[in-house]
């Protein structure tokens, strides 16, 4: 039997033969399901190294609002959510950073850096996304667990005249907020003298408006509690509630021209612009715990609990007077209230001038030019501080319940002095958290924006010979990235010249619109109120740089490769080498002792990226790949800036780390795929990837003169920062199918109307571990298990959809026992359902939920493996939540067309 063949631009699939013919699926435009799992498979089958593939419709449209969460329901992908938005990917468990963004094949920077944030690029751009998990030699190298490759749309994917969109408006359940989406593409082609010119414009806007629910609770070791047990113990130093008010929106615009003069050649000149808004209005009540710690006592003696209403202590870490890190009291603590409006912004505007170019005997040119400029706008309109007063009977006392991971419970109450003035007691019952006295304490405004300007240049030359393809290229990258930070800094005084000192003259009515049960009711700040004090504060003072955080990173990459294709009646083979040459040079401004000063550094070093795939075809419709690859992260360029702040009062240094060395991974893969006829998929993989230098934040001895002066010596000092830990490996198993009923219905004595099941499942199992000094720990972002299942139908017109994500806990960031240990995000899971339903060949309605289960984001410390290396039994030990977030479902309808 001949392999079945696909034609995407009629939007059909076909059997070859006359055999085949009964059992094949016709798929049009009322099929987008099967049409685009069709696309996505003949591209995944056709490649020379291990890719998924996720391909938009014959309308150009993918289901899901971001390159992020589209990218989720692929194999090996997990995602780390944000406001409950898909914001940074892990490609089979490894770190984020170990994750490149593309964009028609170039490397593009995100405003991030090199956390590639794909929550800020619409979907709406996309063709198809393909993520490339094997590393080949004309892929860069910092490219480690893989890319993700955004395809645009050419206006030669369509015959003539294309003009597709869609219109459409939801509801936020949460606060009952409004969601708006909109989309459109036109393109057309059109005859130059004997070649064709083909324009494509598109653009699309999203709008979401939301509420979040959330609590956090910060936890220490507190070092006078020094009584039997202390070991174990960690106490919540802060409790607070961040109150979310947040409108998201995605724009796009992007061109491309593609001009082909004959069928030999073609040149290409493609835009894009994404823009990403985040307004946020975050009111924020922040009760200080361990305001009095100095009260207790640090006695090493055991003592017997006794309740006590009125103790000599605030009652914080007092475990004499009943107190355990779950449950207790504090008496006349401070309330830190933030009230703060932010208006963030991200975009990329990425331009690229690419040629094609076929000549005589086989060879082949290919050429780019690319500018992409990222900026990530961080400024805060205006954050007013409001703090309660010195006096403690002024202040609440606060009963509190963490028992519950999923709750944090505050009570409040007045405080009473007694007639011993160094002891106080609960009084009345407090509900509204605003009737206690917090004056007006500073306020600030932020201009904080970090612009990173990336130039790449590629040539690539090929020979194709009878069985073989050789390839050369040669590639130049030099990016910058400017942090500009200046802020106005009031203090209470001049603040009060700006706005009321009363917190109740700066608030609204308005009824909380969250859900979360806090033990007090508030009052949101007037947002309106914000924007006029932030005017205010900029018409009469002066904004002025923040020193420490302004910095000027520049990267340069000169990179070769050599790659052959060797191409067997078995199948293929691919091999080669790239070499980087990659220079860093940074300048910022550091403080050493009482000496403030600009300092450059520079660091270079040269890398080679050598790997091999071969894919063997062991029929027409089966494949085994084999595949060892190389890769190196580098640190982000916020992490090699230069600057050092060196305090000799603490004896401690702080700062980026311009000489880190990149993590090293050397990996192998082994994967089978089934094509099945005339259209579904299995797939088993497994994968194993070596770790050296691995990156992580932390605390160390400094253990170098690089930094000695004046006749001090600072090699002893704790360096706290960006460093490189030991040796690792990452492995793994993947497992992946996508079916229809559609082929077998009639052998099974089926209605036709069943054939319209379809099932899509996947599933990744990670096993993860790097060395650190003094024990081991699992790599950031690596879950045990991550699957995808989902389930459809669609005939006659009606497409529907319901799919199912899940992931296990993952490492969040290292921690110390100072801070109560390693932090891990809990399991996150989500059941989306879509439908859509058409009413002509070129209109169609559609319905989105999103997020049906509602389940919360949880993050907890985890102190247990530090107290294991340090040989303290961790029976007792149960994780304590951090922070908890729930953001509601999410419904949203429109309409599409197609022309």
């Amino acid at each position: 039997m001949s392999a079945a063949s696909i034609a995407i631009g009629t939007a059909q699939v076909q059997a070859a033969t006359a055999e085949e013919d009964a059992g094949a699926i016709i798929v049009t435009g009322t099929r987008p399901i099967a049409e685009s799992e069709a696309s996505a498979l003949e591209v995944q089958k056709q490649s020379d190294s291990l890719v998924t593939v996720a391909a938009s419709d014959s309308v150009g449209r993918l289901p899901d609002q971001n390159i992020a969460q589209a990218t989720s329901r692929l194999p090996g992908v997990s995602v780390e959510r944000d406001q409950g938005q898909a914001r940074y990917i892990n490609l089979r468990g490894a770190p984020k950073t170990w994750t490149t963004l593309s964009f028609d094949g170039i490397n593009v920077v995100s405003p991030e850096g090199r956390d590639a944030r794909f929550d800020s690029i619409p979907s709406a751009i996309a063709g198809k996304i393909i993520v490339s998990k094997a590393v080949t030699p004309d892929m860069p190298g910092e490219t480690v667990a893989g890319n993700v490759n955004i395809i645009t749309r050419s206006a030669f994917d369509f015959d003539g005249v294309h003009i597709a969109g869609k219109a459409g408006m939801g509801l936020a359940e949460l606060g009952d907020k409004k969601e708006y989406e909109g989309a459109l593409v036109v393109s057309n082609r059109f005859k130059v003298g004997e070649g064709e010119l083909g324009v494509l414009l598109s653009g699309s806007y999203y709008e979401r408006n939301m509420i979040t629910d959330n609590f956090e609770t910060d936890y220490e070791r507190v070092t006078r509690d020094a009584r039997p047990g202390n070991g174990t113990r960690f106490w919540a130093h802060e409790a607070e509630n961040k109150l979310y008010r947040l409108t998201r929106k995605n724009w796009s615009v992007s061109g491309r021209l593609d001009y082909k003069p004959d069928d030999r050649n073609s040149i290409s000149l493609r835009s894009i612009y994404t823009i990403f808004t985040d307004d946020e209005a975050r009111d924020n009540y922040r009760f200080d715990l361990d305001d009095r710690e100095a009260d207790l006592s640090n006695s090493l003696a055991a003592c017997t609990v006794t309740p006590n209403s009125a103790p000599p202590t605030s009652g914080y870490a007092d475990v004499c007077i009943g107190n355990t890190p779950q449950q207790g009291t504090v008496y006349g603590i401070d309330i830190r209230q933030r009230s703060t409006l932010r208006a963030f912004r991200q975009s990329v505007f990425t331009n690229t001038l690419a040629g094609d170019h076929e000549f005589a005997h086989g060879w082949k040119l290919s050429w780019l030019a690319n500018y992409t400029q990222s900026k990530d706008d961080r400024s805060v309109v205006g954050e007013a501080t409001w703090d309660s007063p010195s006096t403690r009977n002024l202040r609440p006392t606060v009963s509190y319940d963490f028992s519950n991971p999923n709750l944090s419970r505050l009570t409040l109450y007045r405080t009473l002095q007694l007639a011993n003035p160094t002891r106080y007691m609960a009084g009345a019952q407090v509900t509204d958290v605003d009737s206690f006295a917090k004056p007006l304490s500073g306020f600030t405004v932020l201009d904080a924006v970090d612009t990173t300007n990336a130039y790449t240049a590629r040539l690539v030359l090929a020979r194709e010979l009878d069985n073989a393809t050789l390839k050369a290229g040669v590639q130049y990258d030099r990016r910058t990235k400017v942090a500009d930070e200046q802020q106005i800094t009031l203090s209470a005084a001049q603040a009060a010249t700006i706005m009321p000192t009363d917190y109740n003259q700066f608030s609204t009515d308005q009824k909380f619109l969250g859900e979360i049960p806090m033990g007090y009711t508030f009052h949101y700040f007037d947002t309106d109120r914000m924007r006029a004090a932030s005017k205010a504060a900029q018409a009469a003072f002066a904004f002025a740089p923040n020193l420490s955080n302004n910095y000027n990173v520049r990267e340069e990459v000169l990179a070769a490769f050599l790659m052959g294709t060797m191409r067997y009646d078995w199948g293929s083979v691919v091999g080669g080498v790239r070499v980087e040459h990659i220079k860093n040079r940074g300048t910022a401004v550091g403080t050493i002792g009482t000496v403030t000063g600009p300092i450059t550094a520079e660091a270079t070093q040269t890398l080679a990226f050598p790997s091999l795939h071969i894919n063997y075809n062991v029929d027409d419709t089966k494949k085994l790949r084999l595949s060892f690859n190389s890769g190196a992260a580098r640190a982000d360029y916020d992490q090699l800036r230069p600057n050092v702040v060196v305090n000799d009062s603490n004896e401690t240094i702080s700062g980026g780390n311009p000489t880190i060395k990149p993590e090293r991974a050397y990996g192998v893969d082994a994967y089978f795929e089934w094509y099945l006829r005339p259209q579904g998929y299995l797939m088993i993989g497994t994968f194993y990837k070596k770790v050296e230098d691995f990156l992580y934040t932390s605390s160390r001895t400094f253990g170098s003169s690089a930094l000695n002066s004046s006749g001090i010596d600072r090699s002893g000092y704790t360096f706290s920062g960006l460093v490189n830990g030991g040796s690792g490996r990452i492995y793994g198993l993947e497992a992946a199918a996508q079916l229809q009923l559609e082929p077998w219905t009639e052998s099974l004595g089926l209605p036709n109307f069943m054939g319209g099941f379809g099932v899509s499942a996947n599933l990744t199992l990670n096993n993860s571990k790097v060395s650190l000094p003094g024990r081991s720990i699992r790599l950031p972002g690596t879950s045990d298990f991550v699957y995808n299942i989902g389930g459809y139908y669609e005939k006659y017109g009606l497409s529907l959809r319901l799919q199912y994500q899940n992931r296990s806990k993952w490492l969040d960031t290292v921690g110390t026992l100072a801070d109560a240990g390693d932090t891990y995000w809990d399991s996150d899971d989500e059941l989306d359902f879509s439908a859509r339903y058409a009413l002509t060949k070129n209109f169609e309605i559609y319905f989105d939920a999103s997020n049906l289960l509602n389940h919360p984001g949880r993050r907890f410390s985890d102190p247990a493996s530090l107290l294991t290396a340090s040989g303290t039994p961790t029976s007792s030990i149960t994780s304590q939540t951090i922070e908890w977030e729930r953001f509601g479902r999410r419904y949203t309808g429109g309409i599409r067309f197609n022309f």
